[in-house]
């Protein structure tokens, strides 16, 4: 299976047009891809909590429709990374989209742990509830987003729910770029999964980004990493060393704890 991680830069001076134009381009570059995962927020940037408002859109919005264009146009599964998403019912929400080689909406996650302690995206936005896969033909893909990856019981779900490979869309500051790498390695090897987290480059209202999308398989070897600018990162893998290396190491079966339990009381 071939992915391509797309570390989108996310700078001032660009509008938010533009860079659907721009990204749909190279979402068509990537024809011949399996899979194509965006980064978090890349219309606006994470952490420009200012633009959050004016530039939020319904589900079916303009990048909605660019993005559904680009995937049918490339013909490869599209991880469109998150916008914020304007419920006409309700709150905003920090929403994933991935949609199918033929242009039609497969998926759609809201992110569920909110980041900003008490301001920004805390407050902001509306938490999701709900935890979201997606089967494609080669495997069975968990939806995080971001700040979901220091949330372990999150992923957890995501492979009781037949997740197989997790993917996750984040901007990620370059600050804590060494818990980036660490906690998806971690995510990979706790739950014998592959890890696909694609981040932003750039600086967004003055947050410098990690960059360093990451691919991990479910052993926690780093099977390729990108660095601090924008760049495609693309990478093959074997979705059936999964299954292989549950069987070979099945740790997952010696689970004791989060699993459903007759309760005593005395």
């Amino acid at each position: 299976m071939r992915a391509s991680l797309i570390q989108i830069a996310v700078e001032e001076g660009e509008s938010v047009e533009n860079r659907r134009v721009r990204v749909g381009a190279l979402v068509r570059e990537q024809a011949g891809a399996d899979l194509v995962v965006l980064p978090e927020l890349w219309t606006t940037g994470a952490f420009a909590y200012e633009l959050f408002g004016s530039e939020a859109e319904p589900l079916e919005g303009p990048t909605y429709e660019a993005m559904a264009k680009a995937a049918s146009d490339a013909g490869v599964w599209l991880h469109a990374g998150s916008i914020p998403e304007r419920d006409p019912d309700g709150p905003l929400y920090n929403t994933s989209l991935v949609f199918s080689p033929s242009g039609e909406l497969a998926a759609a996650y809201r992110k569920i742990h909110r980041f900003g302690f008490d301001k920004g995206e805390a407050v902001l936005m509306g938490a999701g509830s709900e935890l979201v896969t997606v089967r494609l033909p080669e495997t069975t893909l968990g939806l995080a987003t971001c700040y979901d990856l220091r949330f372990p019981e999150l992923f957890r779900g995501l492979v009781d729910a037949g997740a197989e490979t997790l993917v996750l869309p984040a901007g990620w500051p370059e600050r804590r770029r060494s818990h980036w790498t660490l906690l998806a390695q971690a995510r990979a090897v706790e739950n014998q999964s592959f890890v696909l987290a694609c981040g932003t480059a750039g600086t967004h209202a003055g947050v410098p980004q990690a960059g360093h999308s990451i691919v991990v398989d479910p052993w926690g070897e780093v099977l390729a990493e990108a660095g601090a600018g924008e760049e495609v990162l693309t990478v093959e893998f074997d979705p059936t060393r999964v299954a292989a290396t549950r069987d070979q190491f099945p740790a997952l079966k010696d689970r004791v704890l989060g699993l459903e339990r007759p309760q005593r009381t005395g």
